[in-house]
């Protein structure tokens, strides 16, 4: 058997199969079987859930018709603001923190009759390549629970792939949906930055991140996409254009696609066996009808240092309204001073700690020129070699990580080692295209990543190219690895 998927459960609903309420309890199910070993979730969500399935039904019960994703289970990453629910970003700092408004996506899903089952884990205020930063738990791969399952989404995806959730909302800041769904086996969605609003996203770096999905297949990223996507007055940076059916591209046709091979994302410290699971889905591709051109991007070498310049300068900021005045943890201290430097120190981890003092420096006086300046200019040129490359081509072919998931532990002590990890995904943040990690393979029994860039605002050529090569090869559509959830 295959994932359940979205489109499968709303033809279940739709003709009377199961009522919604059963489908989520069916999910409550599942969570509570499995979540004490994963640990996706920070918070469980189930009066919400189980009320808001039974309006779906009382619809469904008046012969009324219903959305997409009406009474489908789903997760939210606990950075995004639902109203009387909390909302911690896995910090001390927010850990008592409860949201006094709905993030647009959620009045968006609000709208349709969404259920969410809860907030999921992720890294410290979405700072991390593996969800260990978190202040409360470390969640586990649902295919070896030894492993990570990526960051700093790793709980949206992991609930995905344990089968705790069908779809769920993740963000992605430098790679933060796409490698943990490369690491988890799903399907990872960083959509064009400005085409979902972030208005009720808690920031990290305010000219990166942007809100995306995780779902078990092309189909169902396309349905979770057309909820939340949309222009938003309260977002300065949202994209006013028309609402778009991005189901309409869901075309098993490549013929005469040109897709693009930059030589500089397979060079030098790829992993052989997940070198040649992409080389595969090259072939597949040209035997779908695809031409494959090789282009070049080479200021691509020069991108991981600019991102790890520029988000840390932009968190420095953005974390500043932490202080124990306004809202969040407060630790009283002798004065005012001693009050913030407590509060801070205590509230905040190690790695939020080191990217505040590295952003702090980067812009302060005397080398702000030296780093800050010369990482934006460095970002000009990776965003001129996209478009010089997309100019060529329709997408872009990458890995989506130089490897599968690693131990848990493994890097936590070796910050860089870990950044490292984000060599594929960090310039498509800086260049603000939207892309998409799909399953290509497998690495003894982990699943590879492959991932897809687009231009700006084509997420539909986006999607019938990954569409295309999952209905080409149905042998990487493996049963969910934790055991099926009987619906």
């Amino acid at each position: 058997m295959e994932p359940v998927t979205i489109h499968a459960l709303h033809d279940k609903l739709v003709k009377g199969e199961i009522s919604a309420v059963e489908l989520t309890r069916k999910f409550l199910d599942r969570k509570d079987k499995v979540e004490p070993t994963v640990r996706a979730f920070l918070s469980d969500n189930r009066e919400f859930a189980l009320a808001a399935a039974a309006l779906t039904d009382k619809k469904l019960a008046a012969g009324e018709a219903i959305a997409d994703l009406a009474g489908i289970p789903g997760a939210v990453k606990d950075n995004i603001c639902i109203k009387g629910q909390q909302a911690t970003c896995a910090s001390k700092m927010l850990a008592d923190y409860t949201s006094p408004y709905d993030a647009t996506v959620i009045e968006k899903l609000n709208a349709l009759d969404y259920v969410s089952l809860g907030k999921t884990n992720m890294d410290e205020f979405a700072m991390g390549s593996s969800t260990e930063n978190s202040a409360f738990q470390v969640t586990t791969n649902p295919w070896n629970t030894g492993y990570v399952p990526g960051g700093s989404s790793g709980g949206s995806a992991a609930a995905v792939a344990a089968g705790e959730a069908v779809w769920a909302l993740g963000s992605d800041t430098g790679g933060s949906v796409r490698q943990p769904a490369a690491y988890c086996g799903v399907v990872g969605l960083k959509p064009t930055y400005g085409l979902i609003s972030r208005y009720g996203l808690i920031a990290f770096a305010s000219s990166l991140d942007q809100i995306g999905t995780f779902t078990n297949d092309v189909e169902d990223c396309a349905i979770v996409l057309n909820a939340v996507a949309g222009y938003d007055k309260r977002d300065s940076t949202s994209v006013p254009r028309r609402s778009k059916d991005y189901k309409k591209a869901l075309v098993n046709d490549v013929r005469g696609m040109k897709i693009g091979i930059p030589a500089e994302f397979f060079g030098e410290g790829l992993d052989e066996e997940c070198r040649k699971a992409l080389d595969e889905a090259v072939e597949t591709y040209k035997k779908s009808g695809a031409e494959i051109i090789s282009v070049t991007m080479p200021n691509m070498k020069y991108g991981l240092a600019a991102y790890y310049i520029i988000a840390p300068a932009e968190a420095s900021s953005n974390l500043g309204r932490y202080d124990g005045v306004g809202y969040g943890l407060r630790v009283p201290g002798k004065d005012i001073v001693d009050m913030y430097i407590k509060t801070r120190s205590e509230g905040f981890g190690p790695e939020v700690k080191r990217r505040i003092l590295l952003g702090t420096y980067v812009l302060s006086a005397g080398y702000y020129d030296a780093y800050y300046l010369r990482a934006m200019k460095v970002r000009t040129l990776v965003k001129q070699d996209y478009d010089n490359a997309l100019a060529q081509c329709d997408v872009l072919l990458t890995p989506t990580a130089p490897d599968t998931a690693f131990e848990i532990g493994k890097n936590k002590e070796n910050p860089l080692s870990m950044y490292l990890g984000d060599v594929c995904t960090v310039t498509v943040n800086l260049a603000g295209l939207p892309a998409v990690s799909i399953p290509c393979g497998f690495k003894r029994g982990l699943p590879v990543g492959m991932q897809l860039i687009g231009r700006a605002l084509d997420e539909e050529t986006l999607l019938r190219a990954a569409y295309t090569f999952e209905r080409e090869r149905p042998d990487l559509r493996l049963p969910l690895p934790m055991g099926e959830v009987e619906v």
